[in-house]
């Protein structure tokens, strides 16, 4: 790692010390106009299928615009909100709510856009913009903003504070040099990123398909020699003949899980508290008492996670987004029938696959395939081994994922706050 060969001090404590050949300015030295939008007159009644693009909070990252939801104002409302209009390399932050910081660069694909009200753009010399638009994103940037917002009851950065907010300015040798830098060194890492992610998409569909093929199909189909028979089911279509196709009321009793406050929850205790939450097992918490004492299988009836199938057992209550399926036979592998549950209320058309309800009615009439206990256990036993080792995978990949981008972060802030020189004299 390549140092200046001098520093002095910024007089910023959250900068300390700088290159000495570097200016401590501020964002008001280098803007050239400086903006944020509104709210459209009627609200989001005046969005149209087609149009000029309204950014909003959610479609600026640190990564880049993402638009693939973007909303559409049309001309004359585009026209209305003249203050805000954006052009090509206009550096975009977003000021308010817990994306506060996050920034971008518009791009020269995108002509003409606007923004509402969560949204600052920052107009400056176009050679500027490539370093620019990495020193917004340096960590000790976003760690200012989130120290001039402390104690705020609102989490919002106005026109004023990103005015006075200190900037570092390298000559313009340095500014090409530490933007090429950037931009190849990040572009690496990205790739790798890139990689990775579709190595978990990978695995994240063997997992379903490894699901969807034992429980619709057996341990036994691939050696060739099984029967199957049509089950009239879209969804399920052919199932080995000494199956069966049941509905889950026929099946099991169907319940509910209670409103449960958030007073009467505990951080740690003897009962635990299952939710629409995926982390935790879904454990939101912890009780003084508890409403089943059995083995049980619940889903998560609302919500993103809707239809997510939790086996339970033991002392344990349900908040009243979770429905309860309780078994009415002893035939029935809780682990095999979980997993048969959820792949076939992924794809029941009746259901609605935006996750946003599976009620009791809904769940009643989910059929899916059976087949003898010995073979439930054996898919189930087999999944839980297959599925773990898939999770470790993931989990694994997860995890470089997350180094990467925080060597992104890192090697960003270092740079741009002169850390590390990345050309010689």
């Amino acid at each position: 790692m390549i140092k200046y060969d001098s520093y002095k001090d910024s007089k910023i404590d959250w900068l300390d010390e700088v290159p000495s050949t570097w200016q401590v300015i501020r964002v008001k030295d280098i803007a050239k106009k400086i903006g944020s939008g509104v709210t459209p007159k009627g609200g989001s009644e005046v969005y149209v299928d087609s149009g000029v693009p309204l950014l909003r909070s959610q479609n600026i990252y640190d990564d880049g615009l993402r638009i693939d939801d973007v909303s559409f104002i049309d001309i004359e409302t585009h026209q209305k909100m003249k203050s805000s209009q954006l052009k090509p390399f206009d550096i975009l932050i977003n000021i308010t709510g817990a994306s506060i910081g996050r920034t971008c660069v518009v791009p020269e694909s995108l002509p003409t856009a606007n923004i509402n009200q969560h949204i600052i753009y920052l107009r400056i010399k176009k050679s500027l913009v490539p370093y620019a638009s990495y020193y917004f994103k340096s960590n000790a940037l976003k760690e200012y903003i989130n120290l001039i917002q402390a104690g705020s009851s609102k989490e919002a950065l106005n026109m004023g504070q990103t005015l006075s907010t200190p900037f570092l300015l390298p000559g313009q040798k340095e500014q090409t040099a530490i933007a090429h830098f950037l931009d190849t060194k990040t572009q690496a890492i990205d790739k790798k990123i890139s990689l990775l992610e579709r190595k978990t998409s990978y695995y994240q569909e063997l997992r379903k398909s490894l699901i969807r093929s034992l429980v619709f199909r057996g341990l036994d189909y691939s050696n060739g020699s099984l029967k199957l028979k049509n089950t009239g089911i879209s969804y399920i279509e052919q199932i080995p003949e000494h199956w069966s196709v049941e509905r889950i009321k026929d099946q099991f009793l169907i319940g509910r899980g209670r409103v449960i406050s958030q007073e009467e929850l505990l951080h740690d205790g003897r009962y635990p508290v299952f939710s629409s939450q995926t982390e935790n097992n879904g454990c939101l918490g912890f009780i003084a008492t508890y409403d089943f004492h059995t083995d049980l299988l619940t889903w998560t009836t609302d919500g993103v996670n809707a239809g997510t199938v939790f086996k339970r057992s033991g002392k344990f209550s349900c908040t009243n987004v979770c429905g309860t399926l309780k078994p009415k036979r002893r035939n029935l592998d809780l682990g095999y029938t979980g997993y048969a549950l959820h792949m076939s209320a992924s794809h029941n058309k009746r259901i609605d696959t935006n996750g946003a309800k599976i009620m009791n009615g809904e769940m009643a009439v989910i059929q899916i395939p059976f087949p003898p206990l010995n073979e439930q256990k054996e898919i189930a036993q087999f999944l839980d081994t297959q599925l773990d080792t898939i999770s470790k995978i993931i989990a694994n990949i997860q995890t470089q994922i997350t180094t990467l981008k925080e060597l992104r972060k890192t090697l960003i802030n270092d740079v741009v706050t002169g850390k590390i020189k990345v050309i010689n004299d």
